[in-house]
C-alpha cells in the first residue's frame, strides 16, 4: 500500500465511515491548493496556485487503483471512499479516470469534497461527476465576503463558481451535489457570514444553484486566523431553520461539534502511518483519534508521544481543548 496516496479509514460526520484517498502526492506541505482560507484547519498557504497545471505530484490513475486494490477490504463497513486530503482533489485533471479505474476493483460508493474553486471548468466538472456524491463548499453569495473567507488565487471568480454547482447539480445522470455552507464568526467583532444579510444571499444562491443536500456548520478544529471562531449552536439552529423552511426538512442537514456514530471493526496495517495519515488530513484531540482510527487508548498514546519525539506532529490548544497536528 502506498500509504501516501490511500489513507486509512475516516470516521467522519457527513459520510460515516470513508477511506480517505489524496491524489497529490505531496502532502503535508500544502502547497496545492488555490485557497488560502481563513479557517482551514492546515493553516496558511503560503504560495495558492492557480491551477490544475501548476500542481505539483499528481498520481496517476494506476497508482490509486494499485494502492487501493487491497487496502480498503481491510474495513468492513466503508461507507465511501473518499477524495479531499491536504490538497485540492480537483486539481488533479485525471479525477475522472481515477474514479473509472476504482469502479474496477471496488463497488464503494465514490465521493469527492471540494472547495468548489474550478466548478466553472468543464473538464472539471465531467471528473465530479464520475463520482456519486460531491459536497461542495459555499460560504457567500456575496462576492467580497467571499473572497474575505477563501483568499483565492488570482482567476477565481464567485460568479463562475456557483454557475458550474448549477450545472453539476442539473446534470442528468449526475452525482448527488450536496453544499456544505460553513457558517464563521470572528472574535474582533468584524462581520463574516453567520449576519442576516449573508444568510439572506447564501439563501439565495442555494436556490440558483439547487442542490440536492444543504449542510449547515461551523468551525470544530483550530482555524488557520486566531481571529475566527464557531459559530454558536443556538445561532446554528435559527440559521437552519431559515434554510429548512426554504428548502424543506429532508434536504437540510444541521452538523454539531460531537455527534457520535458507531464504531466499526477495521484491520490496521500499520497504525503509526495511519495516525500520521489522519493528522495530516486534520488536527484532531485524542479522542477523535481514537474514534477516527478505531484503536484504544492505550494503543494510541505511545503512537502520539513516538510521533511527536520524531518532530511529525506537535500539540496546539484551541479554546479548552488540546489538538494534534502534523508539522
Amino acid at each position: 500500500m502506498n500509504s501516501r496516496i490511500v489513507y486509512g479509514p475516516i470516521l467522519s460526520r457527513r459520510l460515516g465511515r470513508s477511506l480517505g484517498v489524496d491524489v497529490i502526492k505531496n502532502i503535508g506541505s500544502k502547497k496545492n491548493c488555490n485557497y488560502d482560507c481563513i479557517y482551514c484547519q492546515l493553516g496558511h498557504v503560503e504560495n495558492k496556485i492557480p491551477g490544475p497545471g501548476d500542481a505539483r505530484g499528481a498520481v496517476t490513475p494506476k497508482e490509486v487503483a494499485e494502492s487501493l486494490q487491497t487496502f480498503h477490504k481491510g474495513v468492513e463497513d466503508l461507507a465511501y471512499i473518499t477524495f479531499s486530503g491536504t490538497c485540492e482533489p480537483t486539481l488533479n485533471l485525471s479525477l475522472g479516470e481515477i474514479i473509472r479505474e476504482i469502479r474496477k476493483v471496488s463497488e464503494i460508493p465514490i465521493c469527492i469534497i471540494t472547495n468548489s474553486s474550478l466548478a466553472g471548468r468543464p473538464d472539471v466538472r465531467a471528473n465530479l461527476a464520475e463520482s456519486d456524491l460531491v459536497v461542495a463548499t459555499l460560504v457567500s453569495g456575496n462576492e467580497e465576503t467571499w473572497r474575505k473567507i477563501h483568499r483565492p488565487a488570482p482567476g477565481i471568480k464567485l460568479d463562475e463558481v456557483v454557475e458550474g454547482l448549477r450545472e453539476l447539480a442539473r446534470k442528468e445522470p449526475g452525482p448527488k451535489l450536496a453544499l456544505e455552507i460553513m457558517l464563521l464568526e470572528s472574535a474582533d467583532e468584524s462581520p463574516l457570514n453567520s449576519t442576516e444579510e449573508e444568510i439572506e444571499g447564501l439563501i439565495e444562491a442555494v436556490k440558483y444553484i439547487a442542490p440536492q443536500e444543504i449542510e449547515i456548520l461551523t468551525v470544530s478544529r483550530p482555524p488557520a486566523e486566531a481571529y475566527i471562531v464557531p459559530v454558536a449552536e443556538e445561532r446554528l439552529r435559527e440559521i437552519a431553520e431559515r434554510f429548512v423552511s426554504e428548502f424543506g426538512k429532508e434536504k437540510v442537514r444541521l452538523v454539531l461539534k460531537g455527534k457520535k456514530k458507531a464504531r466499526s471493526k477495521v484491520s490496521h496495517q500499520d497504525p503509526e502511518e495511519e495516525v500520521y495519515a489522519l493528522l495530516l488530513r486534520r488536527p484532531c484531540t485524542f479522542e477523535q483519534t481514537v474514534k477516527a482510527q478505531d484503536v484504544g487508548p492505550e494503543t494510541l498514546r505511545p503512537i502520539l508521544e513516538k510521533l511527536i519525539e520524531e518532530g511529525k506532529i506537535e500539540e496546539i490548544d484551541s479554546g479548552d481543548e488540546k489538538y494534534y497536528r502534523a508539522k
